[in-house]
């Protein structure tokens, strides 16, 4: 069947089920049941037209309708963070790839600009900050910055730092996702202009098994929350069959989930600043496995358990 006549012969239909609102379980369930089956026919034989992607978001009303006074499981906070938070991972994975790319994009342009400058370290860091661990090398304690604060202290303040750098982050997102992409790539350049340093001093190794013990968790949660921010943003920029309002309120809730969803990550990240990473003399082998391990978590919990999810689903 072609596709305009197939539009033709359901339209009336779908206007009804969007305009005319029942509460009756039975109703609902009835018009989620129809919606499902002609979006299950337009995936097969229109699967990248406006019709699919109409019928997708009428479904998604409807089994919002359906289940918005159903009761919590108790475990709903498992729930979240073993499906909803990976499924949100697949369905933004663009953006996600996005950030990744901008964060490494300004942490490239970090490297450059410290490598044939030689003030640029100072300029992003500070004096201070460049003296005080100029003064740490000469005295053979290079890393002696994450040893000044007490252990909780210091989980404390950077945790409440980091949270609130991702909230910001996110929120920014409002600005047509301008906001993260300019945070993205301030610290992509700190990143990448603070790792030069220690590696023109001879210390690029010693560095990254130090400061990647928390760093691989923190910065990885930074681009998700930029990932966050650019959801936010989508829905202003892109609402496709939907007004920009609806699509507004949609891509927010969704953004607000991730960066909500990630604060776990920079707590423990926090933790391992604070009470880890001060041990610098640790055996090689738990730095890496510290390191290695918050690794392979990031790429499964974010790239490949979100996939097999997907998977999962659609073959159901």
């Amino acid at each position: 069947m072609r596709e305009a006549l197939f539009v033709k012969q359901n339209s009336g239909k779908w206007k009804s089920y969007e305009q005319l609102k029942t509460s009756n379980p039975d109703e609902l369930a009835e018009r989620f049941i129809d919606i499902t089956n002609d979006l299950a026919y337009a995936k097969t034989f229109y699967p990248k037209s406006k019709t699919t992607v109409y019928l997708n978001g009428l479904a998604s009303i409807l089994h919002q309708s359906i289940y918005k006074n159903k009761k919590e499981k108790v475990n709903r906070f498992a729930i979240f963070w073993k499906y909803e938070l990976p499924e949100l991972f697949f369905t933004y994975r663009r953006q996600l790839l996005y950030s990744f790319i901008f964060f490494a994009i300004s942490c490239a342009i970090g490297v450059l600009s410290a490598k044939y400058d030689d003030a640029f370290v100072r300029l992003i860091m500070g004096d201070s900050y460049v003296n005080m661990t100029n003064e740490n090398i000469a005295k053979g304690d290079p890393f002696g910055v994450y040893k000044q604060q007490g252990p909780v202290s210091m989980f404390l303040q950077i945790a409440a730092n980091n949270i609130y750098v991702s909230l910001l982050m996110f929120v920014s997102g409002i600005f047509i996702s301008i906001g993260p992409v300019f945070i993205l790539l301030r610290n992509g350049i700190m990143l990448g202009s603070f790792q030069y340093f220690f590696f023109s001093k001879g210390l690029g190794t010693e560095s990254v098994l130090v400061i990647w013990i928390h760093g691989t968790l923190e910065i990885s949660a930074i681009v998700m929350a930029g990932a966050a921010g650019l959801v936010l943003g989508h829905g202003l920029l892109f609402p496709k069959t939907y007004t920009r309002s609806q699509a507004f309120k949609s891509s927010a809730k969704d953004g607000t989930k991730m960066a909500l969803g990630i604060v776990p990550i920079l707590i423990v990240a926090a933790f391992f600043e604070g009470f880890i990473t001060r041990h610098t003399n640790m055996p090689l082998w738990l730095s890496i496995s510290i390191l290695g391990g918050s690794l392979f978590f990031i790429i499964w919990y974010v790239v490949i358990y979100p996939s097999q999810l997907n998977q999962r689903n659609q073959s159901k």
